[in-house]
């Protein structure tokens, strides 16, 4: 295989699993699967990183996705949780 196919689905797979986080965090059926609404909020996200705010924003937004993960992990399925999400920074 090529290296430049090797580099595509390295690429390829990130994707997909950054698509799943999207989904596991419930933003795919809160929003009725509205990209418009998913890439505003995606850059809602990408100003507050840039703004004063990103320390607070950043741990915040871990200490969610870590919980969410464990919680996951504890009981072995896939969980999706729009929970996640209400207490956004």
């Amino acid at each position: 295989m090529r290296s430049w196919q090797i580099e595509r689905r390295k690429r390829t797979r990130h994707l997909i699993e950054l698509g799943g986080l999207v989904v596991k965090a419930g933003i795919v059926d809160l929003t009725g699967d509205d990209r418009a609404t998913i890439l505003g909020a995606l850059i809602w996200m990408a100003d507050k990183l840039k703004g004063e705010e990103c320390e607070r924003a950043l741990a915040l937004w871990s200490e969610k996705g870590k919980g969410l993960f464990e919680m996951e992990h504890a009981t072995d399925a896939p969980t999706t949780s729009p929970r996640t999400l209400q207490d956004g920074a």
